[in-house]
């Protein structure tokens, strides 16, 4: 019955009968002699041994060459493909095509691309496609064994022949296998040609004990490949967690989010340099994977306690900005002192000969553009710089004492305590009060991420990105820890994070820094105690530097650097 089926007639008794998952248009006497108990023990040790292998590939692609390979040593084959599910699930994609005698290799770790074309799952109007071998046993998740391709009318074997025509090859045997993982998801199939003779060579069809085989490897290696992709899933699934709390973070502060994704990658380029250094102190310094995706991870985490940071505090660009900017309404009180000066001037006028009256006038002139100068100055005062004079501050406090009349109708003092202080902030913008909401984002930082159960190969990540603040003098925050008492990841990052500061060119409150400028800053840092002299020696000499400024910084910003000139650096 067998022998006369061809195409869709053979199609339709499979449906008819799906628990026959074996095809053999050859009678049963065709096959090979069951194997002897020492090659199936032999059999048995090779599953064990994959077993074992598979629980110990993390990589992907070499899973499933090793899964592969298996298959073919087991059953001798001349060759084979594995087919991967596309992520669309509508078709199989080459993943692996091997072949010995035609000294064929490509996909898997071999670096070449598989030049072959996908398989539909399925046909046009929306049917399962079952003319083609490997999608046939992926839509019925059966295995197919066919003695000769060449003797049976079962499949579409067109694009095979053409293959064989092609290369001057005869494939005979088939042994097409569905893999399925513990929940009967479809992961892949697995097909190998042309079962060979260990000891003449000779092409025969693969055996049922063959088959059997076969599908255990096949099911335990989908089991493995679906533990690994679960693995893979979870990870992306928690690094896009990650990403999200970044996204939060630069919805808040757009400067700050972007601060997020430079910080890791300057931190890898210098652990990278580091990594390769053999010699000083620092030349037992090495890394794994694992050691670099717990870097890369706290890195990405470093800030993210910045989410609970104030919007105003984390985007003050100027000295009185809270909601909205302050100097705002410092300018409407001018306004009001020149407005009154005016109005004095006009009650007096009449009363005075036209000498006192222009000697009036020009008082109130002077007085007009005094007050022009001094609203000049607190605007300047504002924006903020690296070192407020004593002077500067002086002269606000002299401004402050001016006497307004406010709306209320009471005199007040030209500026409240509140502006006084700010406006009197000696670097940058921030008060002391909102200096410590801004560095409070690390201690909220190290509790978010030390209530996470971390796995074992990234339980470092709280102490890499909590320690990113912290000196090597101890005057660091939040925990005053001393250089020897953080990691080399922890002093790395701190020189990352503040290099990545001192080039931003997006700060809401500063310019981005020139290169050299910056390395001048980081150079007098290494002297003083606050980074690593160690690791900056190795951030210049292995011009780190100079690969972040390429990738990341305004090429306004890259100008000429003369090392022999950055403190704390000998050539």
């Amino acid at each position: 019955m067998l022998k006369s089926l061809r195409g869709d007639d053979a199609v339709g008794f499979y449906l008819r009968f799906p628990c026959s998952p074996t095809v053999f248009p050859f009678p049963e006497s065709t096959r090979m002699a069951a194997l002897t108990q020492d090659q199936i023990a032999q059999r048995l040790e090779q599953l064990t041994e994959l077993s074992v292998a598979l629980g110990n590939t993390h990589n992907i692609p070499l899973l499933l060459e090793q899964i592969f390979r298996a298959a073919k040593a087991m059953t001798h084959a001349d060759g084979g493909t594995l087919y991967r599910l596309s992520p669309d699930r509508r078709s199989l994609a080459f993943d692996i095509a091997l072949n010995d005698s035609l000294h064929l290799y490509q996909g898997g770790v071999s670096g070449q691309a598989v030049a072959l074309p996908e398989i539909p799952l399925f046909q046009p109007d929306g049917q399962p496609n079952l003319h083609a071998v490997a999608a046939y046993a992926a839509n019925l998740r059966s295995s197919v064994n066919i003695a000769d391709v060449y003797q049976t009318g079962l499949f579409n074997f067109s694009e095979m022949r053409k293959f064989d025509s092609a290369h001057h090859y005869r494939c005979q045997s088939l042994l097409t296998v569905p893999m399925q993982d513990h929940e009967g998801e479809l992961i892949g199939v697995l097909q190998l040609i042309n079962a060979t003779d260990a000891a003449s060579g000779a092409v025969h069809a693969f055996s049922a004990t063959d088959q059997r085989f076969i599908e255990a490897l096949a099911s335990q290696a989908a089991i493995a490949l679906s533990k690994q992709q679960l693995l893979l899933q979870l990870q992306q699934l928690f690094e896009a967690l990650v990403n999200m709390i970044n996204i939060g973070i630069d919805e808040k502060s757009p400067n700050t989010g972007h601060h997020c994704q430079q910080v890791p990658q300057l931190t890898m380029l210098l652990a990278e340099a580091v990594h390769r250094t053999s010699a000083g102190p620092l030349a037992d310094f090495r890394m794994t994977e694992r050691d670099r995706d717990e870097l890369w991870m706290a890195g990405l985490l470093h800030d993210c306690g910045k989410i609970t940071t104030p919007v105003h505090v984390i985007e003050k660009a100027t000295k009185l900005e809270t909601i909205c900017d302050r100097i705002q309404t410092v300018d409407t009180r001018f306004e009001v002192l020149k407005r009154d000066a005016e109005i004095r001037l006009l009650r007096r006028h009449a009363q005075l000969n036209e000498t006192d009256a222009q000697r009036l006038a020009q008082q109130l002139r002077q007085e007009l553009a005094q007050l022009d100068d001094d609203r000049a100055f607190l605007r300047e005062a504002n924006i903020g710089s690296e070192r407020m004079s004593e002077q500067d501050r002086q002269r606000v406090l002299a401004i402050a004492r001016y006497r307004w009349l406010a709306p209320d109708g009471v005199e007040r003092d030209f500026l409240d305590t509140d502006e006084v202080g700010n406006l009197n902030i000696r670097a940058g913008t921030l008060s002391e009060a909102e200096r410590k909401i801004i560095n409070n984002h690390i201690v909220v930082t190290i509790r978010m991420l030390e209530a996470l159960p971390w796995p074992r190969h990234l339980k470092n990540v709280p102490e890499y990105a909590g320690g990113h603040h912290e000196r090597m003098d101890g005057k660091g925050y939040p925990r005053g820890l001393y250089g020897h008492q953080m990691s080399v990841q922890a002093r790395l990052m701190a020189i990352a994070d503040i290099f990545e500061a001192l080039t931003a060119k997006d700060r809401p409150y500063k310019p981005g820094k020139s290169l050299s400028e910056s390395l001048e800053i980081l150079g007098k840092f290494s002297l003083n105690g606050h980074i690593d002299p160690d690791l900056f020696d190795i951030f210049i000499r292995e011009k780190v530097y100079l690969d972040y400024a390429r990738q990341y910084m305004d090429p306004a910003q890259i100008d000429a650097v003369d090392e022999s000139r950055i403190p704390g650096y000998r050539p």
